[in-house]
């Protein structure tokens, strides 16, 4: 499973990207061999010059083998609490999805 990071208005670190990885790793992993790819995209609604209520946000998409993609989306103050949130959501959706397949 691939995981790539789209940075908007986000300063690009090793830290976010470990972070990013880590957790899409933990929610996802275990489907690993049914999902070929999953992106991330991290913005800042206002840009690093300005933060307002619900300025970070983050889309990930996953894309499972044979299977049209899932995005979720999730916005907040802190992006690191965002990122945990996106991740959380996917999981569930992916889930869900593959769950209900399978009957």
């Amino acid at each position: 499973m691939l995981i790539q990071i789209n940075y908007g208005d986000v300063e690009r670190s090793d830290a976010i990207d470990q972070f990013v990885q880590d957790k899409v790793t933990s929610q996802l992993g275990h489907l690993a061999d049914k999902i070929t790819r999953v992106e991330v995209h991290l913005r800042d609604d206002n840009s690093s010059a300005k933060s307002s209520h619900n300025d970070k946000r983050c889309t990930m998409e996953a894309r499972p083998a044979g299977r049209k993609p899932f995005v979720v989306e999730h916005a907040g103050d802190d992006l690191y609490s965002v990122i945990t949130e996106t991740a959380g959501k996917l999981s569930r959706a992916v889930k869900k999805n593959f769950d209900r397949a399978a009957q």
